[in-house]
């Protein structure tokens, strides 16, 4: 039998959360969710900086969709039931992509459980983890690297004899696409490595998908669809306010009325860990349930991924992305790694007419990411499907017009310093 979320039999997770969700049936304190119900840029920018990867904030289309069905459901400002989120079991939305992931971290690991984590996870991973239960036993490993999974896997298994017996478990947490980077998290070699250190299936794999939703994967059901893994990964994150564009962040004026924020992630798992999250997530009971509006918003997005709308786009901008990156690294043969840094190219590009800078809520100039705990400064470079024709290649023009002018600035700097020193000589 698998470890994966259809598989948690017989361990020693499933044991400790049946027995908690029992306490609170013989106290009549359960939480149950009720029977799914009928759904009753003026800037002039091209787009290199949002998450909307296939433009789909700006899709007459998927605007249509949403004011009809918000005109045709009976109850737009009550709650209710989710639809089937890409044939999972079990799904629970939550507000926004950090409320389920601390949601499931601050709760999920029990005592004497440990999590590990890709180092450049998400800062909400953290946050989640410090609130949880597992504390002092959460540990970080190098960016994709096997050699150093096995290696930290291969230190507790020695130090923590309880993991070795099945007795508590290890929650891995990666993301599947890292934004900031452009990698891809080893998914099939993660899987494995669990298979092999933990018989006892006392092994669990979490996977963020929320840059992989809508672009990778049959109809955009990420990586872990597209790789067959959805039997041996306990939860996957989706979210919707990235390429799904079920979120009114980037374009405010998308959904009418200013209704209240769309759904932002589902966490798919079992029964068992969405009852649990239900009744023990903190980020998910003291928060306001969603809105029918908020629903039918993401399902009129996951209308087009179903119906291939969202294929024929993500296959554009995979081949955006393919032609700038390759474009790009011709060109960048001649610059010098130092002058690459994102703080020193970002004026540069907003003067260009790009969007450019990752944090909406400072001026252009400031490029350090929020999103990671560590304190590298990087910055993703997003290729959307609204930067089509002449943008991208627009886009790697100005990058090598700052390029030279940065080159031609240090060559000024170095000959007026030489002459500062050769005056005081």
């Amino acid at each position: 039998m698998t470890r994966g979320l259809r598989s948690i039999a017989e361990t020693s997770l499933e044991a400790q959360l049946i027995s908690a969700l029992h306490s609170r049936d013989e106290r009549s304190i359960r939480r149950r969710l009720p029977e799914p119900s009928t759904f009753s840029s003026s800037s002039g920018l091209i787009d290199f900086n949002s998450n909307d990867y296939l433009s789909l904030a700006s899709s007459p289309t998927l605007r249509d969709r949403f004011l009809t069905k918000l005109r045709d459901a009976p109850d737009i400002l009550g709650s209710g039931g989710s639809r089937l989120f890409f044939g999972s079991p079990a799904a629970i939305l939550f507000n926004s992509g950090f409320d389920a992931n601390v949601g499931f971290f601050s709760c999920v690991p029990q005592v004497g459980d440990v999590v590990v984590y890709d180092e450049y996870i998400h800062a909400s991973v953290h946050d989640g983890v410090r609130a949880s239960r597992a504390r002092g036993a959460h540990y970080p490993f190098e960016h994709n690297s096997m050699l150093a999974f096995r290696a930290l896997l291969t230190k507790l298994l020695d130090e923590r004899p309880e993991l070795k017996s099945g007795q508590s478990s290890l929650f891995v947490a990666v993301e599947s696409l890292y934004s900031m980077d452009g990698t891809f998290a080893p998914l099939v070699d993660l899987v494995q490595v669990l298979d092999e250190f933990f018989p006892q299936r006392n092994g669990y794999l979490v996977v963020d998908e929320a840059h992989s939703t809508g672009i990778y994967g049959p109809q955009g059901r990420g990586r872990v669809a597209q790789l067959g893994l959805e039997d041996k990964v306990l939860a996957r994150l989706h979210t919707f306010g990235k390429a799904l564009a079920a979120t009114g962040g980037t374009h405010p004026s998308f959904y009418p009325s200013k209704l209240a924020n769309p759904p932002a992630a589902v966490i798919l798992t079992s029964p068992l860990i969405r009852d649990y999250l239900l009744n023990y997530a903190r980020s998910l009971i003291y928060t306001t349930s969603l809105s029918f509006a908020n629903i039918i918003a993401a399902d009129c997005s996951f209308d087009m991924l179903m119906d291939g709308t969202a294929q024929k786009l993500s296959n554009k901008v995979l081949g955006l992305s393919r032609y700038f990156v390759e474009e790009l690294r011709l060109r960048l043969r001649a610059v010098p790694i130092h002058l690459l840094s994102p703080a020193r190219r970002s004026a540069v590009l907003i003067r260009s007419r790009f969007a450019h800078h990752p944090n909406h809520d400072n001026p252009p100039t400031t490029a350090v990411c929020p999103s990671l705990e560590s304190r590298h400064e990087r910055t993703p470079d997003y290729v959307a499907d609204s930067a089509q024709g002449q943008g991208p290649h627009r886009l790697i023009e100005g990058m090598m017009q700052w390029a030279e002018a940065e080159q031609i600035a240090e060559v000024h700097l170095a000959k007026d310093s030489t002459h500062a020193i050769q005056s005081k000589l």
